[in-house]
C-alpha cells in the first residue's frame, strides 16, 4: 500500500539541513549540531553546515527529520565538488542541497518501514521513501535509523542527495 508523507516545506530563513551523529543510535545529548560534531564521521557535513551559515537555525527547536549522509558519502562526489561547494560564492548552492535532506516533522524509522511515498523537503523538493526492503531515500541506503537528537530524529545515509 501507498503512503504519502505529506510535511510542509519550512520555506523561511532557511530551517535546514541534515547532519548527523551518533554511531550507536542512541540520543547523542544535545540538538543535530551537537550530535553531528561529537561524531568524526561528519566533519564534512559540519563544516558545510557552518560554510552555508546554517548552524543557528539547526540549533533551533525542530522538530527536523535529517537524512545525514557521512563523510564516505561526501567523499564518492567528483573530485573538488565538495572544495567547491564550500566556497564563499557557492553557498546558495550549498545551501540548497544541505535543505534537500530536511524535512519538517519528526519521523523516525518506524514510520517509514513498510511505506512507500514521498516526503517533501525543506528546499522544497521531493524525496522518494521506499520503506519495504530496508529504508531508501531516493537512492541512499538509509544505513543508521533513528539517532535522536533534541530536536528531531538523523537518519545515516550512504549517499549525498542532489536537487533534481
Amino acid at each position: 500500500m501507498n503512503r504519502r508523507f505529506a510535511l510542509k516545506s519550512v520555506a523561511a530563513a532557511g530551517l535546514v539541513v541534515l547532519v548527523s551523529g551518533c554511531a550507536t543510535g542512541k540520543m547523542g545529548g544535545g540538538d543535530i549540531v551537537d550530535v553531528a560534531s561529537a561524531n568524526p564521521d561528519f566533519s564534512t557535513l559540519v563544516a558545510a553546515v557552518s560554510a552555508a551559515g546554517l548552524v543557528d537555525t539547526l540549533k533551533g527547536d525542530g522538530p527536523f527529520t535529517v537524512f545525514a549522509p557521512t563523510n564516505d558519502a561526501f567523499a564518492v562526489l567528483p573530485a573538488g565538488t565538495v572544495e567547491n561547494l564550500l566556497k564563499p560564492e557557492n553557498k546558495d548552492q550549498l545551501v540548497d542541497i544541505l535543505t534537500y535532506h530536511v524535512v519538517a516533522g519528526n519521523y523516525p524509522a518506524s514510520s517509514l518501514v513498510g511505506a512507500r511515498g514521498t516526503v517533501t523537503t525543506v528546499q522544497g523538493g521531493t524525496l522518494h521513501v521506499n520503506g519495504t526492503d530496508g529504508v531508501k531515500v531516493d537512492k541512499a541506503n538509509v544505513v543508521m535509523p533513528d539517532v535522536m537528537a533534541s530536536n528531531g530524529v538523523i537518519h545515516v545515509i550512504d549517499r549525498v542527495l542532489l536537487p533534481k
